[in-house]
């Protein structure tokens, strides 16, 4: 189960936002890596969806091999990433009928906010994702004692 906040570092936040930019007007779509309410490392992957302006999906491909390397000793899956290019960081009713009650998280970026969903049976959100806290330093190059 998840703490409540998730730590990502505001390096690879800005890194997840620039794939934003870049995949716009598509969304953008990855695996995040970690453990312990912690992400450690991502892997931005194809959006294969049949509408790739509106919907994401991950190519199953690095999906199936990244859980085969978790399986084998490799990096966690903690959880997943995608954008809204021009739409709110909140999971949209496809989302959630997309996610499984697994507990993994799920990152939304629009390429300047973030937020961040665990999907869980009965949530919050069209009973499937449940809010939970970004723990990162301001991503507009302000460090702790600015």
């Amino acid at each position: 189960m998840w703490a409540m906040t998730l730590v990502l570092s505001s390096a690879m936040l800005d890194d997840l936002q620039q794939l934003a930019h870049q995949s716009e007007p598509e969304e953008t779509c990855g695996l995040l890596f970690g453990d312990n309410g912690a992400v450690s490392g991502f892997l931005a992957t194809k959006n294969v969806a049949k509408q790739p302006l509106r919907h994401f999906e991950i190519d199953p491909v690095d999906l199936i091999a990244a859980e085969r390397a978790m399986r084998n000793g490799g990096p966690k899956i903690t959880g997943y990433f995608h954008s809204h290019p021009s739409g709110s960081v909140s999971p949209s009713k496809t989302d959630a009928e997309m996610a499984a009650a697994d507990g993994r998280i799920w990152l939304i970026i629009n390429g300047q906010d973030a937020a961040v969903w665990q999907a869980v049976q009965n949530g919050e959100i069209y009973g499937r994702f449940d809010p939970i806290a970004l723990d990162c330093q301001s991503t507009k190059g302000q460090t702790a004692g600015s």
